[in-house]
């Protein structure tokens, strides 16, 4: 892996959510991509790391496969949207604009086993509304 892909995941690696933005239209861009045109139009900026669920499905499985867990879409408040897992909650307690915190974990379901970007139910910083 090169490119825009593995300085993300090279970023999860430091624990941090990083986002790409074009700077002439302040548009945030995920998942991470090479862009035609200026190079020097586009940097790296850490997410908010708020978001809402979109749109949910629960994955059914044995127990001794580890349960049942849910897979989202979340809307990030930067606007973008990327499919992820929602944790420290009851999958069917997962609703659909359930306010969520991004949280970068090394989990064991991971079969890449590097870090990836999960969610939590929203408890410190309330809810958002992005911008229009």
């Amino acid at each position: 892996m090169s490119g825009p892909q593995a300085q993300f995941f090279e970023f999860l690696k430091q624990g941090k959510f990083m986002l790409q933005r074009v700077k002439s239209s302040n548009a945030y861009v995920f998942y991470p991509r090479e862009f035609a045109g200026a190079s020097d139009d586009w940097e790296w900026v850490e997410a908010s790391g708020l978001g809402e669920v979109y749109s949910r499905t629960i994955i059914r499985q044995k127990p001794e496969r580890g349960g049942d867990y849910c897979i989202a879409i979340v809307e990030l408040a930067e606007g973008p949207r990327l499919m992820t897992r929602i944790l420290g909650v009851p999958p069917a307690d997962v609703t659909i604009g359930m306010q969520v915190e991004a949280a970068v974990e090394t989990p064991d379901w991971n079969p890449q086993g590097g870090p990836v970007v999960a969610f939590h139910p929203a408890t410190q910083h309330g809810s958002f509304r992005r911008a229009p």
